[in-house]
């Protein structure tokens, strides 16, 4: 039997659940090398004291769900080094599935330093990620209500979201609020139709005729005031990040205090869309980074938000961007086996908020006319549409990192440039094959 050197003897290992915590130290600290507590606020008290009395000093745990969050607070506060790691990289031999031995298993892992910690963000970017997370479930809970509406209406024949793009516009508020204040002729909605509509007054005065239902108009009156509530509750939560944007800006003192200059704002000037936050968030962006990480081709206002949320300012947790693009699951999972390369398929898990922003930037430049634009449609010509969302997603992610952490300005190539470097690349590779099969 080979034993594993011990390369950290204070090391702890703890199995998370909703009510117990299984606690397990090396056996010659105590009697009870594992023991069981509760959940409760003084259950984690005393798993701290007891770590204290047991002379440890680094403690491992699984990542289950957010149950572990209340522990790991108390722990760091009690001056504990906490790893939390990925279930998955601590699953214990298939027979001895109990919550003791799964805490002794990682106690052991642990010791031998077999075991990596996941990225936890300071306590300054969990609050930020809280809020941020909260107003994106806030607006996919509208959309929801939106959904709902539009059904009320289907239901009854109105067809004024088939005739209209945006149900929640100028013109499709004031329909509805027309039709909830007892509106039912067709031709008496036109007043409020806005001039920049499409649709002739022919065509939505029919998509407006329909069966009135009492129940879908109650239905159509309830989703609608619960959408009205959810908007004012964006707002609130919008003036919280704003708040906080500022409470981080006045005690920093390694904020960049300049603004953004006319010429960089003329530069990238557009109207806000319809889910931006109502804030100046890219002039606080600005401040905080010290480079405009919205002028990278399709990272919006809404994009940079989340992404700052998600990995905070410091980037240099991640050694280069090679790292932060591995942990970000936009790189090749390379298999080798007999020095030969097996597989190089993206791993199969699902995508943590910043991959999924870099993601849905990538996808929104499959027909921009820019030297990334052209990228994609290559990537997508060798691989398919995924491959090159995945690609040019791994190509914004190492933009924004350079110019996050070495503060570098985003000075994209010509795409002309790059059309002409790659066919010059091209030309050489095809130059190789051909001297190739010559000397064959």
């Amino acid at each position: 039997m080979v034993r594993m050197p011990i390369v950290n003897s204070d090391a702890a290992g703890i199995d998370i659940s909703a009510t117990i915590h299984a606690v397990a130290v090396p056996i010659d600290r105590d009697e009870e090398s594992v023991r069981l507590f509760g959940g409760f606020t003084e259950d984690l008290k005393a798993i701290a004291e007891w770590l204290r009395q047991c002379s440890i000093t680094s403690v491992a745990m699984e990542s289950t769900g957010v149950y572990w969050k209340p522990l790991y607070m108390i722990l760091i506060e009690n001056g504990f080094e906490v790893l939390l790691v990925n279930a998955k990289h601590v699953k214990n031999v298939t027979g001895r599935k109990t919550d003791e031995e799964d805490a002794r298993w990682i106690q052991k892992l642990h010791s031998c330093g077999l075991l990596k910690s996941s990225f936890i963000p300071d306590n300054a970017t969990e609050q930020l990620r809280t809020l941020v997370r909260h107003r994106k479930r806030l607006l996919e809970d509208s959309s929801k209500y939106v959904q709902r509406m539009q059904k009320a209406l289907e239901l009854m024949n109105i067809k004024i979201h088939c005739v209209i793009s945006d149900l929640m516009g100028k013109t499709g508020t004031a329909i509805i609020e027309a039709i909830l204040a007892g509106e039912r002729m067709p031709k008496n909605f036109l007043i409020h139709v806005d001039g920049r509509i499409k649709a002739d007054s022919e065509k939505i005065t029919q998509s407006l005729t329909g069966n009135w239902r009492e129940e879908q108009l109650f239905l159509l009156e309830e989703n609608y005031s619960l959408y009205q509530y959810i908007q004012q509750r964006i707002i609130s939560c919008e003036s919280k990040i704003e708040k906080y944007f500022k409470s981080v800006i006045t005690n920093s003192e390694g904020i960049h205090q300049k603004q953004i200059s006319t010429e960089r704002q003329t530069r990238k000037s557009r109207q806000k869309k319809k889910n931006d936050p109502l804030f100046d968030v890219r002039g606080y962006l600005y401040r905080i980074h010290g480079v405009d990480v919205t002028e990278i081709f399709g990272i919006s206002e809404t994009s940079a938000l989340e992404i700052l949320a998600e990995t905070g300012t410091d980037l240099s947790k991640w050694e280069d961007e090679k790292k932060f693009v591995s942990w970000l699951n936009l790189c090749p999972n390379n298999k080798i086996s007999g020095g030969k390369l097996i597989s190089s398929m993206v791993m199969s898990k699902k995508s943590g908020y910043v991959a999924q922003s870099f993601r849905a930037a990538a996808n929104g430049l499959q027909r921009s006319d820019h030297w990334l634009g052209d990228y994609f449609r290559r990537m997508k010509t060798k691989g398919g549409n995924k491959y090159a969302i995945i690609a040019t997603a791994r190509k914004l992610a190492i933009i924004y990192y350079k110019m996050v952490r070495y503060k570098q300005e985003f000075n994209p190539i010509d795409a002309e440039t790059y059309r002409q470097k790659y066919k010059a690349v091209k030309i050489a590779w095809l130059e190789k094959q051909l001297s190739r099969l010559k000397v064959a």
